[in-house]
């Protein structure tokens, strides 16, 4: 068991190979093969996780820095002093990334076989679907922040591929597909610039971008908090060589001493110290470093100023959260999230509900450290994440599109999570991604049954209406019929069973209902605000508990009328009438989803509850945690907040089923909300999404779009093109042309050629008298020259006699 770390490298290399070989070979080995390619990648990945989780559930929790083959030394400048290594990590936070990663995505991959049944680009989805997986495993996996920006702009691309998948569907509807990811992959550029920004200060701050070095031992804050219940020991890193070195078993728990192998040599042999303090500052990692930095009070310098480390972390957090809101869809950057909706529903179930989105939330986890210490981050983050899911909770009130309404509920959750981050309960945070990611997930994969269902029962309407038998799916013709306009459903419990109560149990699992996942780790994220406000007294505390409880009545509220609108009632129309179940490979994933939506909150039961803590154990999914999040605690039950969640959720799905319920979910063509006088403004405030798209593009869409018609027609094209090109260039070369041809070359350079020429004829015309054509005058002529040679020869004898 204590070789298992060597594997962590396969959970990355398998999907690999199954996106490589469906890539080239995809296309010739039929949907049967693509599908066993793909979905058995996913599912060894899985089992790869699965082994970890057992190494570290073995071996008291020690973390481990592996060094996969052939990577050693990814990034070395020796003459600079730099050195990143590609290193991965198998800790409780990254192999718990793994372990839901994993196993929803193999589930997520199984229900798109059926799904995806008959789509020409059948291999091309699974290719992309299996190198989605590939680097959000490396984003998790890795060691150090470069890594995980690897990983970040891998699963950016797969996003952006994915989302503009059917961009070639007809009737504008490719194209706006193809905008859908354009838009997604321009707003994430903004967050990956802050990204960037953190990743160079943090570089030029700590000389490293490690998380932690091999043989570090990470500082465990949490055991000192007032909130925690019981304090856990550090421990050091082990570092685990390429496969096939040799490699010391890991300690028990408790246990300090280990051996750092690297590069298959012993780098040290004796016991590790309970802490860092023999280590120079310059052997820690970026965490080790800045809890250094911060006891010693030192300072950095930028060039020619000089600033605290204290405002060092501040700028850098800032950063980081700027990353996050681009990839976890928070304000100001989620616009991009509902529109990309435009993709395969398993799309959106696995990348922009489940997994992807929540990458900003394990950074910022994983940084938790710098977070802690950053007060004034932590106050906006915890603002960001509350308005983000006020807002985008009250959106979802107004959305008639099935999937929009998932769209912008998981915007909401992601605020949640984002909001714990900013109050500090880490664990919490963690915790509600894991569930979310279940009854999400769960939640994207029965609105696309639903889908299903529905363009088939159209396609039985409109076959029977024209009397032929020609087969289509939604993947291939575009109708004006919407499947996933909620007006055209209705009573869909009668014939779609499965897909209804697995559905039913997502919602309330959303909803906060006990006993499902949601309710214990949203309950969670309230009792740590309510703690940190009227305990800790701190603003930020009170700020998050008010807007949290009215953002989850409202989650309870819009989820009710979704459930209402689809499920119950009678079939609004034929295609409702007649939508059959899905296929055994949709609804199977649904059924084990929902059943994880139901048992996932007692990963983390509180103490004292109806003695769960007795059959369950107590924050045991926080104390795993604890071991690789240096801030997490586990908070205490609040009861009173529990019951007054719990009876807002109950009350607001009642109120939606008042208002919704009896066949009133859709009255001429139109929501209950928008008709009655004292509601009409907040429906329509909601069902133009608070006008936020708008307001982007007058203030930056249209003034970007007149910049780039500038640039391009004035700049580029009337000054550049038409005035330097055809009147500086093109003219002024035509005009210096005619003067070199004319004046210059016919005028002088001919003239002279010319001149020569005629004068040479002037000289032979001249000449040309001499030439008679009579003997005696040339016998003449050569008697004169020959006395002359004679005079000439005589001359000088003459002279001297």
């Amino acid at each position: 068991m204590e070789n298992y770390p060597q594997l962590v490298p396969l959970i990355i290399l398998i999907p690999a190979i199954g996106a490589f070989i469906n890539l080239f070979w995809g296309y010739r080995m039929g949907e049967k093969g693509v599908a066993i390619v793909g979905t058995t990648a996913a599912a060894l990945s899985f089992v790869v996780a699965v082994l970890l989780f057992s190494y570290l559930s073995g071996s008291g929790y020690q973390a481990v820095i592996v060094n996969p083959p052939f990577l050693d030394g990814w990034l070395r400048i020796p003459s600079a002093g730099v050195e990143i290594p590609w290193q991965m990590r198998v800790d409780t936070l990254s192999v718990t990334m793994m372990l839901f990663v994993t196993g929803i995505g193999s589930l997520i991959h199984v229900y798109s076989i059926g799904y995806m049944h008959g789509d020409p680009k059948f291999h091309r989805f699974f290719t992309y679907l299996n190198m989605f997986l590939a680097f959000m495993l490396i984003l998790v996996t890795g060691n150090n922040f470069l890594m995980m920006f690897v990983g970040w702009e891998g699963v950016g691309l797969c996003s952006f591929l994915l989302i503009g998948f059917w961009f070639d569907k007809a009737k504008g509807v490719g194209w706006r597909n193809g905008n859908a990811a354009r838009k997604a992959f321009i707003l994430n550029r903004v967050g990956d610039f802050g990204l960037m920004m953190a990743l160079f200060l943090m570089f030029w701050t700590f000389g490293t971008l490690d998380y932690y070095k091999p043989g570090e031992v990470p500082v465990i804050l949490h055991a000192s908090a007032e909130h925690s219940e019981e304090a856990v020991v550090a421990e050091g890193e082990a570092a685990v060589p390429a496969e096939g070195e040799h490699s010391e078993a890991a300690p028990a728990e408790g246990d300090h001493a280990e051996a750092a192998v690297v590069d298959g040599e012993h780098a040290a042999e004796a016991e590790h110290p309970a802490d860092n303090s023999a280590r120079a500052t310059d052997e820690l990692g970026v965490f080790g470093q800045a809890e250094r930095m911060l006891q010693e009070g030192r300072e950095v310098d930028l060039g020619p100023f000089t600033v605290s480390i204290e405002t060092i972390i501040t700028l850098i957090t800032l950063f980081l959260l700027l990353g996050a809101t681009g990839k976890s869809a928070q304000i100001p950057l989620f616009i991009w999230l509902p529109d990309a909706m435009a993709g395969p529903t398993p799309v959106s179930a696995l990348i922009h509900a489940a997994t992807m989105v929540t990458a900003g939330v394990y950074m910022m986890v994983r940084s938790n450290v710098l977070f802690y210490n950053a007060e004034l981050t932590s106050f906006i983050v915890t603002l960001i994440g509350v308005s983000t899911a006020l807002a985008a909770g009250f959106i979802a009130l107004g959305q008639w599109d099935i999937k929009k309404v998932l769209a912008y509920s998981t915007v909401s959750q992601l605020g949640f999570m984002v909001a714990a981050v900013g109050i500090g309960a880490y664990g919490a945070a963690m915790f509600h991604l894991v569930t979310h990611a279940f009854f999400k997930a769960l939640l994207f994969l029965g609105s696309g049954s639903v889908i299903h269902g529905m363009e088939h029962g159209h396609h039985h309407v409109a076959h029977s209406a024209h009397g032929h038998d020609d087969h289509h799916d939604e993947h291939h013709e575009e109708h004006e019929f919407d499947p996933q306009d909620m007006r055209n459903m209705g009573g869909l419990w009668r014939k779609m069973p499965i897909t209804y109560w697995t559905y039913l149990i997502g919602t309330l699992a959303l909803a906060g209902i006990i006993p499902f996942a949601g309710f214990w780790s949203k309950d969670e994220i309230l009792a740590d605000a309510w703690v940190v406000g009227f305990q800790d007294g701190e603003l930020k505390g009170f700020i998050a508990f008010a807007i949290l409880l009215v953002a989850a009545a409202f989650t309870a509220f819009y989820m009710w009328r979704q459930v209402t609108m689809v499920f119950h009632g009678d079939p609004r129309t034929e295609a409702a009438d007649h939508a059959p179940e899905s296929v055994p490979t949709m609804t199977i994933p649904l059924i084990v989803l929902a059943f994880f939506s139901l048992v996932a909150g007692f990963f983390n039961t509180p103490t004292g509850f109806l003695g769960l803590d007795s059959l369950f154990g107590a924050h045991r999914f926080t104390d795993w945690l604890a071991q690789s999040v240096q801030n997490a605690h586990a908070g205490a039950f609040q009861l009173g907040i529990a019951v007054t969640a719990l009876i807002l959720a109950l009350g607001a799905m009642v109120l939606a089923s008042r208002i919704y319920g009896r066949n009133k979910a859709v009255v001429n063509n139109s929501d209950p909300l928008a008709l009655r006088q004292e509601t009409a403004g907040m429906w329509r405030l909601a069902n133009a999404k608070l006008y936020w798209d708008e307001t982007y593009n007058r203030l930056f869409e249209r003034p970007f779009n007149a910049l780039s018609r500038f640039f391009a027609d004035t700049l580029d094209w009337a000054f550049w093109h038409d005035y330097v090109h055809d009147t500086v260039i093109y003219k002024g070369f035509n005009a210096v042309g005619e003067v070199l041809s004319k004046p210059i070359d016919l005028g002088i350079i001919d003239g002279a050629v010319n001149g020569m020429g005629r004068l040479a004829k002037w000289v032979s015309g001249g000449l040309r008298g001499v030439q008679t054509g009579y003997v005696r005058t040339y016998a003449i002529t050569l008697l004169i020259g020959v006395v002359l040679v004679i005079i000439v020869i005589l001359l000088p004898l003459l002279q001297r006699g």
